[in-house]
């Protein structure tokens, strides 16, 4: 016949063990619930990926004008009779240069974003082997209203204005054109 303190420690450590697994049940069903319109790690990727596309924007506009400046300046330095701003126009292109150097931050932010987005990828997979593993039904079911609430994504306040103040949206999201005119004009949206 087993000890009953053996018992008794065997009991909690599978009672502990229980409440850990209901915890990260709870936990992933927080992160990504089965059915849910806003997953946080598609949101996460858009936005990181936002983020690539207007730095390549800017960097691409940049670049552009440099080179037009270049362009500009170096027809206009032949052009020129007085020797002094012909030599300052004649610094344009090493500034030019300096400009095109900088702008190669646009490239190594894009590779570690990707690297950051390639993880969150990889966390995802992870947390839908885990949902699958446990079956989608019963963390949506069992932990909806045990899981920590998600954030609203604009919080809310007494002011008409406040879902305009949480940042620069995606494409396609955020306030339109007529939202922002009725801002601007006083005028509640």
């Amino acid at each position: 016949m087993p000890d009953p303190s053996d018992l008794l420690i065997l009991r909690r450590e599978v009672m502990g063990l229980f409440e850990h697994i209901q915890k990260m049940r709870r936990e992933i069903a927080s992160i990504h619930r089965p059915g849910a319109t806003n997953d946080r790690f598609s949101a996460m990727s858009d936005e990181l990926d936002a983020i690539v596309e207007s730095t390549e924007t800017a960097t691409n506009t940049i670049m552009e004008a440099a080179e037009t400046l270049d362009m500009i300046t170096s027809g206009l330095a032949s052009t020129l009779a007085d020797e002094e701003a012909a030599r300052k126009l004649g610094q344009v292109p090493d500034l030019v240069g300096q400009i095109f150097e900088a702008c190669s931050f646009q490239d190594i932010t894009g590779q570690r974003i990707t690297k950051v987005v390639n993880s969150l990828q990889f966390i995802e997979s992870q947390v839908h082997k885990l949902i699958t593993m446990w079956g989608p039904d019963q963390i949506a079911e069992e932990n909806v209203d045990d899981a920590p609430a998600m954030p609203a994504t604009a919080p809310t306040t007494k002011d008409d204005y406040d879902s305009f103040l949480h940042g620069p949206a995606l494409n396609g999201q955020g306030a339109t054109q007529a939202e922002i005119d009725a801002m601007l004009a006083g005028t509640p949206p």
